[in-house]
């Protein structure tokens, strides 16, 4: 389906070439409005249409030099100019800043008709022709993915240039880059919320709009990241890194799996998830681990007893610390000592 602006500031004029439009080419699922060349750029900016029809003299903005600007700012948009000059010098100008078809008031059902079928018509064919794989869509939005989650704007910035280069080799005009902008940055909304981990929120767009061709999906992916930030409570490190960091630190009390989620702000299920995938041992098989380790690095101290090692890593009950070890080590912490020609 295509969206069409029409440009005049005699709203009869303006009401009755809309209709004409609409019923020239059913595609056409809707024909806005404006009534000058500045109220024109501001909804380009917000709804990027696929042609343009406008007419020459209005106030504010002429029709002229909204096509210069058109030109500079959205070159793929085809453009038809509606005019009452029949001046060649005048259309001349107008074909010079890309405008497609110039005709002349008052115009018939049968120019319209054609003018639009002739613009679709090339869209069309553009369209065909910039065709991208679901295999790179899928690989962009991995890559965004991943950067939002593991909070590394450098690899959004990254993945977004590559596929802007992706799309210049592939001919893609701006509404094209735009539609796919857009696309990308509701599914990547999705994806993240998929996780079921922090519940997201489409980021708000900003009121005066970028004219970059991605600039919706790197306000989306900025927004993503920064409630991802603050849901994380500012932690901009690897959750599961952070999450040893904080073990390390509380070896000697008996530390839980929730209370390790809640300081990284994850749901327990999902950390546990998380951090069997990323390290190969469940939370608990980790925490004894370091223990031990610690454990045997407190024996290898002469003047350490046993039982001040036992409290030390966590083991209120002692017994428990020396079945423990012997299950990691082959050996009781007596025996261990022994081994390393430690006595007591």
């Amino acid at each position: 389906m295509y969206r069409i602006l029409v440009v005049d500031d005699e709203p009869m004029i303006r009401k009755g070439l809309q209709k004409l439009i609409g019923e020239s080419d059913h595609s056409i699922c809707h024909a806005e409005t404006a009534d000058n060349g500045v109220d024109a750029l501001e909804k380009i900016a917000a709804s990027c249409p696929d042609l343009l029809f406008t007419d020459m003299k209005m106030p504010k903005m002429d029709g002229l030099e909204l096509c210069r600007q058109i030109n500079e700012r959205y070159p793929d948009l085809p453009i038809v100019v509606i005019s009452g000059y029949g001046d060649f010098e005048y259309a001349r100008q107008c074909m010079s800043f890309g405008v497609k078809e110039y005709l002349l008031k008052p115009v018939t059902k049968a120019a319209v008709n054609k003018a639009v079928s002739k613009l679709i018509s090339g869209l069309e064919s553009r369209r065909q022709a910039a065709f991208i794989p679901l295999s790179k869509t899928e690989e962009w939005l991995n890559q965004l993915q991943d950067g939002i989650w593991h909070l590394r704007p450098e690899s959004i910035k990254t993945a977004i240039a590559g596929m802007e280069r992706y799309c210049m080799a592939s001919k893609l005009d701006v509404r094209m880059i735009s539609e796919l902008s857009q696309d990308l940055a509701s599914k990547l909304l999705d994806r993240l919320n998929a996780r079921q981990v922090y519940p997201f929120e489409a980021p708000q767009r900003q009121a005066k709009r970028d004219n970059a061709p991605f600039s919706s999906l790197i306000e989306t992916a900025a927004g993503l990241m920064e409630q991802l930030r603050i849901k994380r409570k500012g932690n901009l490190k690897e959750p599961v890194e952070e999450a040893k960091v904080y073990i390390e630190k509380h070896l000697n009390r008996e530390l839980s799996l929730e209370e390790v989620a809640e300081k990284l702000g994850l749901s327990p299920s999902y950390f546990s998830q998380l951090f069997k995938h990323m390290t190969g041992e469940t939370f608990v098989q980790y925490r004894t681990k370091r223990r031990m380790e610690k454990a045997k690095l407190l024996l290898s101290i002469p003047h350490h007893k046993i039982t001040d090692v036992s409290a030390e890593v966590g083991f209120a009950d002692h017994p428990h610390f020396t079945k423990t070890f012997k299950k990691y080590n082959g050996l009781t912490p007596s025996e261990y000592r022994e081994s390393l020609g430690i006595k007591g």
